[in-house]
């Protein structure tokens, strides 16, 4: 169904995300969650767009997950756990010490991204490509009656 299918559905749950669950950052994780996911199945959906087949899959699901990992450690690193620490009114400091306290080789913002925020990303990603692969055939002639 194309890339555009994709961001569809990434704002439709984020919607329903942010209606049943709201939260007082004003939809902040939700925008982000939303262009994260975005950045996962946009590459993706072009890649496979052009190349249907197994190895179009494959590439287009692994790009997706590159690209998202990487935005989500540059949204988090520049824009989000800034904003997230002005909404709670802590210093940056304070979410890093939190995560210094999951993992003790985290000392700076830098460490926060490269060893708590892409490797969550990173198993995210893999998941949800891995689930993706796993069910599109089973789903296609769904999926093929709506195209």
């Amino acid at each position: 169904m194309g890339p555009m299918a994709g961001v569809l559905i990434e704002l439709i749950k984020t919607l329903l995300n942010l209606a049943i669950d709201g939260t007082i950052t004003m939809g902040i994780g939700e925008a982000a969650n939303f262009a994260i996911g975005c950045a996962f199945c946009v590459p993706a959906g072009i890649l496979y767009k052009r190349n249907r087949t197994k190895r179009g899959a494959v590439l287009g699901l692994s790009v997706g997950v590159l690209f998202m990992t990487l935005f989500a450690c540059l949204t988090n690193a520049y824009l989000l756990l800034p904003t997230y620490a002005k909404a709670f009114h802590m210093p940056l400091d304070a979410l890093i010490e939190m995560g210094t306290k999951v993992n003790a080789n985290i000392h700076s913002l830098s460490t926060f991204i490269l060893l708590a925020v892409a490797p969550f990303n990173l198993l995210k990603g893999v998941l949800s490509a891995l689930i993706v692969f796993l069910i599109y055939k089973k789903l296609s002639p769904i999926l093929k009656l709506h195209h």
